[in-house]
């Protein structure tokens, strides 16, 4: 890996005893500090909710129209004319 250069790689890991085990081999040396952003992985409960909803709008919203009706919106300008 080049000196300086920031690499960044999401992995699985399970806290346990106050302590944070990777689920699976890293490449770090000994000692090596790193940043560490923690997103909680989603339960079975949200997983079999999503699965639930799945496939609900359908029917109920034309999705053509409604990609229309977006990038139309991105044509109107709110910001005023700037003074050049």
């Amino acid at each position: 890996m080049e000196k300086g250069r920031n690499m960044s790689r999401t992995i699985r890991a399970r806290f346990r005893g106050g302590v944070l085990e990777p689920l699976e081999g890293i490449d770090l040396a000994e000692g090596k500090e790193v940043a560490v952003i923690i997103q909680d992985a989603p339960s079975e409960e949200d997983l079999e909710a999503f699965r639930r909803a799945a496939g609900s709008w359908r029917g109920k919203v034309d999705a053509d129209v409604l990609i229309h009706n977006i990038y139309g919106d991105r044509l109107i300008s709110t910001r005023p004319a700037p003074d050049l």
